[in-house]
């Protein structure tokens, strides 16, 4: 059975975008193959250094994750910081991999020119540190938006490098998987739907701010009674993705007659999130509170996913001619 890989940093709680185009895809993909999904915590490290702030994400990631139905039983959920084994091989394959490629990649360049005197080394490293989620459980699918694509090209460069040193297939090459109707899901601005960006829509606040982030999606100055574009318009481009396709239709078709404003499309985008993830926002802030049951339930996948990953890392240990581990 192919193995998938995936995760969601604790930079905050999931939006709509991490939702559509990483939680869902991921959790459809698991019923196909044997998946690890963790919290990147110390992906996380990068843009936050208040480890309560961290820790307080990670619940909200962990119960976003169970709220949508992720079944434990068939795979292993996980907090990345409690698996110490990806950060021994991150080392090992940054030792094998030229810093002049890490110059090159997207998580590096799009912060040098905004932030340059607070670039961290864990910053520069991160593709490293990610490629290591992935080779240390030999994943053969990542589920990834088009802005990581880059990062699983590094991974299979690294992979490639290694197996030619070592002389031997011990990583297995991993191929991204991309969702085309969702590989970028926009902001209420128009752009990459971002935490950071604070251009976000989260599903798990409270109905009055859920409310508030919708009505404030950009639109152009048409008035009610003026035609509209429905191709170019993010309150349809987040629909679509929600509603069924003969509601869709309904509203395009009001668009294009005239007589429907822009407010009206957006009280009818926040009625269909509010139905469509009734259940979900439930389930979310139920466990939430429950923080004693999303430890354990961490706990047990992270002590699984150890005992892969200390195998999985001896192997490596042994094909680069270090001693194997001993428990």
């Amino acid at each position: 059975m192919k193995k998938i890989l995936t995760g969601i940093q604790s930079t905050g709680t999931p939006h709509l975008g991490n939702i559509l185009s990483v939680i869902i895809p991921s959790l459809d993909l698991s019923n196909k193959y044997f998946s690890f999904i963790f919290i990147a915590d110390l992906h996380s490290m990068t843009k936050i250094k208040n480890m309560e702030i961290i820790r307080h994400n990670t619940y909200q990631v962990a119960a976003a994750w169970l709220a949508f139905g992720l079944n434990t039983e068939n795979s292993l959920f996980y907090r990345q910081s409690d698996v110490t084994e990806v950060t021994e091989l991150a080392w090992y394959l940054s030792c094998f991999y030229p810093h002049k490629r890490l110059k090159l990649s997207h998580s590096f360049k799009e912060n040098i020119n905004h932030v340059k005197e607070k670039i961290s080394v864990g910053l520069f490293t991160y593709p490293i540190l990610m490629a290591a989620d992935i080779l240390l459980y030999n994943a053969e699918v990542i589920p990834v938006g088009k802005d990581q694509l880059q990062h699983i090209e590094i991974t299979r460069d690294i992979a490639k490098r290694l197996n030619k040193k070592i002389g031997k297939k011990v990583f297995i090459l991993p191929k991204a998987f991309i969702q085309k109707e969702t590989e970028s899901i926009p902001g209420i601005d128009g752009k990459k739907m971002s935490k950071s960006k604070k251009n976000w829509i989260n599903i798990f606040s409270t109905d009055e701010i859920l409310k508030k982030q919708i009505m404030r999606i950009h639109t152009d100055s048409k008035s009610l009674n003026d035609k509209k574009n429905p191709d170019n318009d993010g309150i349809i481009t987040l629909y679509k993705l929600i509603a069924p396709i003969n509601q869709v239709e309904v509203m395009k078709s009001k668009y294009l007659k005239g007589g429907y404003g822009y407010l009206d499309a957006k009280k009818t985008l926040y009625d269909c999130i509010i139905d469509k993830f009734s259940d979900e926002r439930k389930k979310f802030f139920s466990l939430i509170k429950k923080k004693s049951l999303l430890d354990h339930i961490l706990f047990l996948g992270a002590k699984k996913a150890r005992k892969i990953a200390f195998e999985r890392l001896n192997y490596i240990r042994k094909n680069l001619s270090f001693n194997t581990l001993l428990r």
